[in-house]
């Protein structure tokens, strides 16, 4: 049934068209987060809870340094729990730009389970609930998996979970600090090595599993349009101004901007890397098809692999399309100083990167634990734009233009989206109705976090920062 009441417009432009390119928020809900969370009030909780172990157990008062190690952990995750638990319960979400229908749960959700409709019904379920229970069978969607998210305020709460503790203790953490490159091989392998017609199924032809670019907002652009408006964007950001350049992209996918650059750019050498040997056996066969392969190819490499596998080259262009949240945050300084090394000193580096706003809501914390968990993992170098700039800066780059295009990647996961609904019997026959619900609820909630900001994605041009690099380059051309 269609839940979303007919309503004047909430976007528009200035001379009353509708924006049409991004799916509209019915209820644009302020929750609760960092506007009331206090620093000061969870280091007195974490110092609270050890300060009087070693007066309680007669320990040295030199223990207490090893105590908050073993402590602090539980500590965060216990006092997260009950500030969550008790704003999702207990505090009102901000509805006053569009009030909620107030609907009961069972308007949006069938419980299959007589356990979960004891405990729910008549009530609101926690998100990780609701979402590991709809994967497994035991909770159905009445209604369009989007429109029904796009009310998750009214039969949804957001709170730190058990579960999600546990996740973010025993595998988020210790990936986090690890990140060898097995780990990041056997990762890539299990999803990008999953089947291409999976991926082909809400990718679409161009096999683009990055941000588009939406030119008119007031037309729904096809997919398609939107990745081609991305590539003629990032080669245009990046300077591919002349042909015979050499180019690099980290991270290629199935090499969409290798062969977009060799084919309308005329590079002299376009090499994308990749992990996952799917991709590379696809890109390379698109490249012979599009008459391209004598310059264009994908290799399987781990990016660390790159100085021994060419050493001593320099590259005139290199990009990186949301690749780099999965370096992981101990390591991105060494992955920025070596692209900086492979760099020519005239060259410039276009980095497309996912980012978190830095004052979240709870919203935030557990989309983000659900990615982490099911979709990317070890992707938890995700950051607020500060981070990634100070970064750049660090490794000797001068940043020359960053964009925040969080409504075009939700522009971009909406089409995705109806692109797996209208293949979604046939991935049912090949992965299971699991993963099919698995992938409605990733696109359908992406689609919304994006455009509500609570995650993004940053275009960032840079380039090395010294003295002698022509700046006027980047210079508009006279009209």
């Amino acid at each position: 049934m269609p839940l979303t009441p007919g309503k004047e417009p909430y976007w528009a432009t200035h001379d009353g068209r509708k924006v049409v390119s991004v799916h509209e928020p019915p209820y644009p809900v302020e929750g609760h987060g960092n506007d009331t969370f206090s620093n000061l009030s969870l280091a007195t909780a974490i110092l609270g809870v050890a300060a009087p172990i070693p007066v309680l157990l007669d320990l040295p008062f030199t223990t207490l340094p090893t105590i908050l190690a073993v402590t602090a952990a539980p500590t965060f995750v216990v006092y997260n729990y009950a500030r969550a638990w008790i704003y999702g319960n207990y505090v009102a979400t901000d509805d006053s730009k569009a009030p909620l229908p107030k609907k009961p749960i069972e308007e949006y959700l069938e419980f299959k389970d007589p356990a979960l409709k004891r405990r729910f019904g008549g009530s609101k379920i926690p998100m990780e609930l609701f979402f590991e229970n709809y994967m497994d069978g035991k909770i159905d969607i009445k209604g369009d998996v989007l429109d029904v998210l796009e009310h998750r305020h009214d039969w949804a709460v957001f709170r730190f979970s058990l579960g999600q503790a546990t996740f973010l203790v025993s595998q988020w953490v210790p990936e986090l600090l690890w990140h060898s490159k097995k780990q990041d091989e056997t990762q890539v392998g299990e999803n990008y090595d999953r089947g291409n017609d999976f991926y082909n199924a809400f990718l679409g032809p161009t096999m683009t599993y990055t941000s588009g670019v939406v030119v008119d907002k007031t037309r729904k652009e096809t997919l398609e349009e939107l990745q081609r408006n991305k590539y003629d964007l990032v080669l245009r950001k990046t300077l591919f101004d002349r042909p015979g350049l050499k180019h690099l992209d980290i991270g290629c996918g199935w090499g969409p901007l290798v062969i977009h650059a060799a084919k309308h750019f005329k590079t002299a050498e376009s090499v994308g890397v990749t992990l996952a040997k799917n991709q590379v056996s696809w890109g390379n066969d698109w490249a012979a098809r599009e008459g391209v392969s004598d310059v264009a190819r994908l290799e399987v490499m781990d990016y660390r692999d790159i100085p021994t596998k060419y050493p001593g080259k320099k590259w005139d262009r290199i990009t990186c399309l949301e690749m780099a949240e999965h370096v992981g945050v101990l390591r991105f300084q060494t992955f920025l100083r070596q692209i900086y090394d492979t760099l020519e000193d005239d060259g410039v580096f276009y980095m497309q990167v996912a980012g978190l706003r830095r004052t979240w809501q709870y919203e935030d914390f557990i989309w983000g634990l659900f990615m982490a968990k099911y979709i990317f993992p070890g992707a938890d170098a995700s950051t607020p734009l500060n981070w990634y700039l100070e970064q750049l800066e660090r490794a000797g780059f001068e940043v020359q233009s960053t964009e925040t295009m969080g409504t075009h990647y939700s522009a971009t996961l909406w089409r995705w989206y109806e692109n797996w609904l209208s293949n979604r019997g046939s991935m049912v026959k090949a992965y299971g109705e699991k993963m099919a619900r698995l992938w409605e609820i990733f696109l359908a909630w992406s689609t919304i976090i994006a455009r509500q900001g609570s995650a993004t994605v940053y275009f960032i041009v840079a380039h090395k920062n010294k003295n002698g690099f022509d700046r006027t380059r980047f210079m508009p051309p006279r009209a």
